[in-house]
């Protein structure tokens, strides 16, 4: 998976088609992320005073498949990843206009 916290991307499939936003979690595994504001849904939640908590019912983000989502590059917006072998490692570039991502 090719993508990392912090990237921001945009959602190309589900209910939350063509939000922006950054990615808070990553899970390689089972291929999945979490994007801050992105597939909310309603949980309840108990009063726990060790993790200082309120309870109630909050709103969580919930994991989405990564194939949903598209990185998006300063310079010309939603793209796919390419990767780049430099002396000193891969880096990842955009496939449009081969900017470093």
């Amino acid at each position: 998976m090719r993508l990392r916290v912090g990237d921001t991307v945009k959602v190309i499939a589900g209910k939350d088609l063509g939000k922006e936003s950054k990615i808070a979690k990553v899970f390689p595994d089972r291929n999945k992320i979490i994007v801050e504001n992105v597939a909310t849904a309603k949980r309840h939640e108990k009063v726990n005073p060790q993790v200082q908590n309120s309870g109630g019912i909050i709103d969580k983000d919930m994991p989405i498949d990564a194939s949903n989502v598209m990185i998006v590059c300063k310079k010309c917006g939603p793209t796919r990843i390419g990767m780049k072998v430099t002396g000193t490692g891969k880096t990842r570039v955009c496939r449009k206009c081969g900017a470093t991502l």
